[in-house]
């Protein structure tokens, strides 16, 4: 039965409606997206040091693709991290997987997807 009164906290229920501006923010989806968004950063970051041989100095493109799957982030996106999560037992290591997964697909950042 859902009913306000059975929601878990008044966030849930009285105020749900004036919550769902927040829903991309605070929500498991939201929480992922901004994993994603740090991953992608970090690679982006080590690519531009020259201290880190494993991970060269990447093309306009490279960085492009990268830049999508933060700005094309979906739930479809969040839900195949919850197929991942339910092998790794991880939250965390389910986000690394996707974006090794991800890197697949790319010539130039595969070799880096480890």
């Amino acid at each position: 039965m859902t009913h306000h009164l059975t929601t878990l906290s008044p966030l849930d229920g009285r105020y749900t409606q004036k919550l769902d501006a927040l829903r991309p923010i605070f929500s498991e989806y939201g929480l992922m997206h901004w994993r994603v968004l740090v991953e992608v950063r970090w690679i982006q970051y080590l690519s531009a040091q020259q201290e880190f041989a494993e991970i060269p100095t990447l093309s306009d493109e490279a960085h492009q693709f990268l830049d999508a799957i933060i700005s094309e982030f979906s739930p479809t996106d969040a839900e195949q991290i919850k197929l991942i999560e339910k092998t790794t037992n991880h939250d965390v290591k389910a986000i690394e997987y996707f974006i090794k997964e991800t890197l697949e697909a790319s010539d130039e950042l595969k070799p880096i997807a480890e």
